[in-house]
């Protein structure tokens, strides 16, 4: 009896750790070695070398000044582009601002730098959005004549998105990625405002923005805490966008919880921890920090999903402060403070996500929950999605109380019913295809009431 029980454990135990518990997309695990730490150093020294980034700084010279510095992320995008097959086209989309009163002393030409890697399916109409700010301030931000060396906040961004640009663009997806350095984010966020408006108005389809800002640094200031092993999201919870149109139906099925950029911190934060070891993406339940602001911010006003991706330890003796020692403290944000491992895992966890979502296919159509009896079941239906070929779905599910989803349940059909509570769980749906890329979630709505 004890050999036969020692045989049964075995075989248990052997089955327990053959399982594959984490699917990953070869594809995927190939471009993440392909992040390379040695790159995102030579582009972070490279803008520092501009002396200052300020948005009001030269714009006539060809090694000083934002001018100069966006003219070199032209570059590094057109270098990229010419990998692409032709799929990567890039330009510096500019506009006039007068002054404000405030951050923004005389009439400036403002520049956000583009490039675009045009999605394969001409009938996919998704877009997604990398960012980080090309800009940098000293102590005032209105000081455009100092030096003012930004090498975290934010050449860390836009480094990220310079080498995701590079990996990228050989690669072909169904849909389309958008690769961006913005001007303007130390003024009041307005290059980003000035690129999602306009994105409104030309009604593009964007279904994540994910925003870089400070991304490169480990350790904090007061509490000495060093950890290169946590990034955080920030995401709101109730929508900027139209709460009072909804707020009926979010009360009445308690999604305080679940709106757009919500939901893309959770899909983040598994698909990053997924392909990226020895990191953390930590959820922070809130659009962003206390008296700050990021270039996410505007999207969500608008009704576009998106995040905010910071270090988890910030250094406030290197940002917005002049280069100076008091105390025998070393102020100012320069690029000896960088941590470079940290600094390719965050940006390959941006990539993973990126590459993931470009893959998938679209969300799952007209998802519902069907709420026409009372039961201790719970009933699901929805429609293929409109984007991409799918092998199946995911129905996932977690308790009202948990901030993530707990379980992932497979099938191939459009519908499914299980055994639980509609009551006491909270359920979404995503699209899935061969090689296993995850649409982001959808949560159903309600059928039947």
């Amino acid at each position: 009896m004890k050999s036969f029980f020692t045989i049964c454990l075995c075989i248990y135990t052997y089955c327990l750790f053959a399982q594959t518990i984490i699917q990953k997309d070869p594809e995927i695990e190939q471009l993440i070695k392909e992040v390379s730490a040695d790159s995102l150093q030579s582009y972070i020294k490279t803008l520092v070398s501009f002396g200052t980034r300020n948005t009001l700084s030269n714009q006539t010279s060809e090694n000083r000044g934002i001018a100069a510095a966006r003219k070199w992320v032209l570059y590094k995008f057109q270098q990229a582009a010419k990998l692409s097959g032709g799929r990567l086209s890039c330009f510096i989309d500019t506009t006039t601002l007068q002054p404000d009163g405030r951050r923004i002393d005389r009439s400036i030409l403002l520049g956000n730098v583009v490039a675009t890697l045009k999605g394969t399916d001409p009938a996919d109409n998704r877009i997604f959005i990398i960012s980080g700010h090309l800009d940098n301030m000293r102590s005032s931000p209105t000081d455009s004549i100092g030096d003012a060396p930004g090498a975290n906040d934010d050449a860390s961004g836009t480094a990220a998105v310079i080498e995701c640009a590079r990996v990228l663009s050989k690669k072909d997806f169904p849909a389309t990625i958008i690769f961006v350095a913005v001007s303007g984010e130390e003024q009041g966020l307005l290059g980003a405002a000035f690129m999602s408006e306009k994105a409104k108005k030309a009604n593009w389809y964007i279904e994540a923005v994910l925003n870089n800002d400070i991304i490169g640094s480990n350790n904090s200031n007061e509490t000495s805490i060093i950890d290169n092993t946590k990034i955080r999201v920030f995401s709101e919870g109730l929508p900027a966008f139209d709460t009072e149109k909804n707020a009926v139906n979010i009360r009445a099925l308690g999604l305080e919880n679940d709106g757009k950029s919500r939901q893309l911190a959770r899909y983040v934060k598994e698909i990053g921890e997924r392909y990226v070891d020895n990191l953390e993406v930590v959820m922070i339940y809130r659009n962003d920090r206390f008296l700050r602001g990021g270039d996410h911010t505007p999207y969500v006003q608008r009704g576009f999903a998106a995040v905010r991706f910071t270090e988890m330890n910030e250094n406030y003796t290197r940002q917005h402060q002049n280069i100076r020692t008091e105390n025998n403290i070393q102020y100012g944000d320069l690029e000896e403070y960088i941590d470079y491992e940290y600094l390719r895992k965050n940006t390959a966890m941006n990539l993973a996500n990126l590459t993931n979502l470009a893959k998938a296919p679209s969300t799952p159509d007209s998802a519902k929950i069907d709420v026409k009896k009372l039961s201790n079941s719970t009933y699901l239906f929805w429609n293929k999605p409109k984007f991409g070929t799918v092998k199946g779905y995911y129905i996932l599910v977690r308790e009202t109380t948990s901030a993530y989803w707990q379980k992932k349940i497979y099938t191939t059909a459009t519908e499914a019913r299980l055994p639980y509570s509609k009551d006491n769980y909270f359920f979404a749906v995503q699209s899935v295809n061969e090689t296993g890329n995850e649409s982001l979630p959808v949560i159903p709505t309600v059928s039947g009431r």
